[in-house]
């Protein structure tokens, strides 16, 4: 029996804010544990929330940016459930009137593009963090995340397999990261995503029971978590068992999940209007406002980059993916006016020395526009490309400016024919068997040659021009 999938995701973002939702305690990740806490977002009686502006303001910005209809009226709403990492017992959240509804975010799989429907985003405070001490067989608790601001991006149950999932979340990630709500950084926890999953066989309309699989931060094991519950869900229907709608974790190491609790209802949380807080109202100017003042979007980006710099479409979804590969690209052209060039090191040398080194995106940390020194150098026959990809290593790791340690290293190019002439006649003095086949009509025995000839000149003549003058040289002899 074949299954037909069918999954929704709910998309948890930290906000950038400098403070918390309600009060005035850091965000900043990190820090002693039960440091950035105080009276308001412990929950302490007798204390009063006040709403922190820029987390409204960004709500505005994402809900725009995702194609979403504002809800000028909106409040906050109690969400009442005891858990050790919420010292309130309950949490506050937007259910009756959440800001942003009937949203969507295009995604191309497998050269079709696919619009996934946002049902809803709406603000609420982010709970504590349960540390489990196996050491000494207990759990302890990290206040220091309660309150921090969050959306909670709900789509409808639009997708069909992994390869959706993860194209909806890569696009989601740039466009927050290109509006500057969130740093996503799924390490810390600034990213998370709740998968709800059911499947039922081909043939029928009716949707299966549906499981939820929680706070999963990696793409990789969101991937992975998918196929393991499909699977699992598959294999206990074929037993003829029942799918129990229940909230799941998955442990990554494991490679399979494992029940939490029985999945909650929207009424088993006691849901009631926020007495603390007064309705959100939301003018058209402010909406108006924010949507001015929005950045190029990735899409609008992409389009423009294909149509003004004639740039491989492939190349253009990899930079355009990445508001830090576009801050890279932009400044690296600014400064040498080559958008081929840069999209060539950059999808080459710049991705090449992330991935060995082990260095996230966001954390590279070299001068940009030196990028585009260096591209220019190339240009104008300072250094050859060989000689530019070792400069390029040494800014990536060090920030070195290029054209001055090139100067101190002595890693210009030799441009006196004279000199790579010289060179090139000794080598082939040196090497008589070599030339003797050469003449044998064994022309593949100049690639031996020229590589004698660069390794004389310190790798510091252009190829071509060396090329150039063996094949001169050859023909006198």
């Amino acid at each position: 029996m074949e299954f037909l999938t069918t999954l929704g995701l709910e998309v948890h973002t930290e906000l950038s804010t400098q403070t918390k939702i309600f009060c005035s305690c850091t965000t900043e990740f990190g820090g002693d544990p039960n440091t950035h806490v105080c009276e308001v977002c412990t929950g302490m009686p007798g204390t009063l929330p006040v709403l922190n502006e820029q987390v409204v303001e960004y709500a505005i910005r994402v809900g725009l940016a995702t194609n979403c209809e504002i809800t000028k009226y909106n409040k906050f709403d109690r969400k009442n459930y005891f858990y050790p990492d919420l010292p309130k017992a309950y949490q506050v959240s937007q259910l009756y009137a959440p800001i942003c509804q009937n949203g969507h975010i295009d995604i191309e799989v497998g050269g079709v593009t696919k619009s996934i429907r946002i049902k809803e985003i709406h603000m609420e405070e982010d709970a504590g963090k349960l540390i489990h001490d196996p050491w000494d067989d207990c759990t302890l608790v990290d206040y220091n995340r309660c309150g921090v601001p969050l959306l909670e991006i709900v789509s409808e149950p639009d997708f069909c397999n992994g390869e959706e999932v993860i194209a909806y979340l890569t696009k989601l990630k740039s466009i927050l990261q290109y509006t500057d709500v969130s740093d996503c950084k799924m390490e810390q926890g600034s990213l998370r995503a709740d998968v709800n999953l059911s499947v039922r066989p081909v043939g029928t309309d009716e949707l299966g029971t549906r499981t939820e699989m929680k706070n999963i931060n990696s793409f990789k094991a969101i991937a992975r978590a998918i196929e393991g519950e499909r699977k699992r869900q598959i294999e206990l229907i074929g037993e003829g068992k029942r799918v129990v709608q229940e909230t799941r974790r998955w442990d990554d190491n494991k490679g399979s999940s494992f029940a939490m609790r029985s999945k909650e209802n929207a009424q088993d949380y006691r849901y009631f209007p926020e007495p603390d807080l007064v309705p959100i109202e939301i003018s058209d100017e402010w909406i108006e406002r924010v949507r001015g003042e929005l950045p190029e979007l990735p899409d609008t980006k992409k389009k423009r980059y294909l149509a003004n710099y004639g740039l491989p479409e492939y190349d253009v979804d990899i930079i355009t993916g990445s508001k830090f590969l576009v801050k890279i690209f932009e400044e690296a052209l600014e400064a040498c006016g080559e958008a081929k060039e840069v999209s060539n090191w950059i999808m080459g040398e710049v991705l090449r020395l992330a991935t060995d080194t082990s260095t996230d995106i966001e954390d590279i940390n070299f001068t940009f526009a030196n990028l585009g020194k260096l591209i220019l150098l190339v240009k104008n026959n300072v250094i050859n490309r060989g000689t530019a990809k070792e400069v390029f290593e040494k800014m990536f790791k060090e920030n070195i400016e290029p054209e001055q340690y090139i100067k101190e290293n002595g890693l210009e190019m030799v441009n006196d024919d004279g000199a790579v002439r010289e060179v090139v006649v000794s080598v082939l003095q040196s090497n008589p068997n070599s030339v003797a086949e050469f003449k044998e009509g064994n022309d593949k025995v100049t690639r031996f040659l020229m590589g004698q000839c660069m390794k004389q000149l310190k790798g510091k003549a252009d190829p071509g021009t060396v090329n150039v003058v063996i094949a001169e040289e050859l023909a006198k002899m």
